[in-house]
């Protein structure tokens, strides 16, 4: 497995040489887009606007519009804007886990020491599980920054990132009308929470639905036609609520 960045952990004047990883794999069934008539696959192609000809990678810049041009940026710009947050993810603080809204977590990454870096990295594992703390930071990986959380995870470090404060957008712009809750509705609802509450195991849950499709294209690819389920949901009507409450109990 290839690591999508290179660097080093700041952990006050400690530094731990790391790669990160990413932590996720697609399992999903993958597919191709194909004209309906000829199967034949659609390919997309990097063109010049101007001219409709096709244009290689490495004749390609990233640019950002200003002031009715173009300013084009280098590899090389992108780490001279903060080389420190390139290379280095310097732990700025320590909290609980706990405290972190979900809203904020992105994506998860495995963190793993390079050579000679063994030492440390055992050390920062080690300190974290023993306060039972994380570890806030910020770098920059793929010409982006980042927010991220350091954690202790089946004994190796995870890294997750997390969003900006600024990139959730705020709930007053989007609440609903709530209504009034009669108590017996408000019981009803407690007590069929409590029946199926119980701890929380991730192995639990699978992606059912992923299984089902390749049941269909392998259903498919023997010459047979599936069977055509349609579902409809119906609404539970304010007036039928407290009974569809106590059927479920039921």
């Amino acid at each position: 497995m290839k690591a999508i960045w290179t660097g080093a952990i700041g952990f006050g004047l400690v530094n731990i040489p790391v790669k990160i990883y990413s932590a996720v794999q697609d399992v999903r069934p993958d597919f191709d887009l194909l004209e309906r008539k000829s199967l034949a696959r659609i390919r997309y192609k990097r063109v010049n606007e101007k001219t409709g000809k096709e244009v290689d990678w490495d004749d390609i810049v990233k640019a950002h519009y200003l002031k009715d041009r173009y300013i084009v940026l280098e590899d090389t710009d992108f780490e001279e804007a903060s080389p420190e947050k390139t290379k280095l993810i310097n732990l700025q603080s320590f909290v609980d886990e706990g405290d972190i809204d979900s809203v904020y977590f992105e994506a998860p990454y495995y963190l793993l020491p390079q050579k000679g870096g063994e030492k440390a990295y055992s050390l920062l594992l080690s300190a974290l599980i023993k306060t039972k703390k994380a570890a806030l930071s910020t770098f920059v990986m793929r010409s982006a920054e980042s927010l991220a959380v350091i954690k202790p995870y089946q004994n190796i470090l995870l890294l997750n990132k997390l969003r900006f404060h600024e990139e959730i957008r705020p709930v007053d712009t989007i609440q609903p009308a709530l209504s009034s809750i009669s108590r017996q509705e408000m019981e009803m609802a407690v007590a069929l929470i409590k029946r199926h509450s119980g701890d929380f195991n991730i192995e639990d849950y699978k992606d059912e639905y992923s299984k089902e499709l390749m049941k269909l294209i392998r259903a498919k690819a023997r010459g047979k036609r599936p069977t055509v389920r349609k579902l409809k949901v119906t609404k539970t009507k304010s007036v039928d609520l407290l009974e569809q409450l106590k059927a479920s109990l039921a």
